[in-house]
């Protein structure tokens, strides 16, 4: 008689051969689709955006910077600022009382309406605008995460911090941050994707004529299909590498954290 562990388990090469078949046929189904001719105008085949890709490269390449930079200063300062609020909210009901107006205005605020103002505020060559609006989008997740977990540790665990004459410092630095910086990492790889995304539509709205964004609206709009989908894959490029980067923290967070468990 068979038991769960008799189940059968995919061999591990089937965790990467899956997704990179399935990415395969959907490929092939897109060029057949386009091949067929009932596709709209606005949408070539995987080979031509790929042509287009590598041509131009130079000009992707660069507006991918200015993406992923306006993207990754936003995202550093907004979480900065949200590990910071968080850990006063912590320590302090009254400043958690006065914060959680302010987060639920910024969980809400559009970033369609706030990038024009912000972009004609700072001006039309400066790049603050947009990165403001990634902080802004890096915010509320972080602060989020990083406030749950630094009120994960139990009284029990406090009073026998207290019980070894551990100062706040000791405890803070060996019982409260441990047990919070998973969650600080899991904000902060939310927190990535929302600045991206974030980064990229503010490009639509006005600022520096640079940036995927910038480059996707231009194109689309003069006709040349191939070479806006071609900045789009940049866009996801820059999306897959945050995702990549964060993803890689929280694994290295994980192994390292329990060894600083009290």
């Amino acid at each position: 008689m068979s038991t769960a562990t008799d189940a059968w388990t995919p061999p591990s090469w089937a965790k990467i051969a899956a997704p990179i078949a399935v990415g395969v046929l959907g490929l092939v189904a897109w060029s057949a689709f386009v091949a067929s001719g009932s596709a709209p105008r606005m949408l070539p085949s995987p080979a031509a955006i790929a042509e287009e890709f590598v041509l131009r490269f130079g000009i992707i390449g660069e507006a991918m910077a200015v993406t992923g930079t306006n993207a990754l200063i936003g995202l550093v300062v907004g979480s900065v600022l949200a590990i910071a609020l968080a850990a006063l909210a912590a320590a302090f009901r009254p400043v958690d009382g006065m914060v959680a107006p302010l987060l639920a205005a910024l969980a809400v605020v559009p970033i369609v309406a706030i990038t024009p103002i912000l972009n004609t505020m700072f001006g039309a060559s400066s790049q603050f605008g947009r990165q403001a609006v990634a902080g802004i989008a890096a915010f509320v997740p972080v602060f989020v995460n990083t406030l749950r977990g630094l009120r994960q540790t139990t009284p029990v665990q406090r009073d026998l911090f207290r019980a070894t004459a551990a100062t706040s410092g000791q405890t803070f630095r060996h019982l409260t941050l441990p047990a919070a910086v998973p969650y600080i990492v899991t904000g902060i790889r939310i927190a990535a994707s929302l600045a991206v995304i974030s980064a990229l539509v503010a490009e639509y709205f006005g600022g520096p004529a640079d940036g995927i964004g910038t480059a996707i609206a231009t194109y689309t709009k003069s006709g040349r299909a191939a070479l806006a989908w071609a900045f789009v894959f940049g866009g996801i490029l820059i999306g897959l590498v945050f995702f990549l980067a964060t993803t890689l923290l929280e694994r290295l967070v994980a192994r390292r954290v329990p060894s600083s468990s009290p």
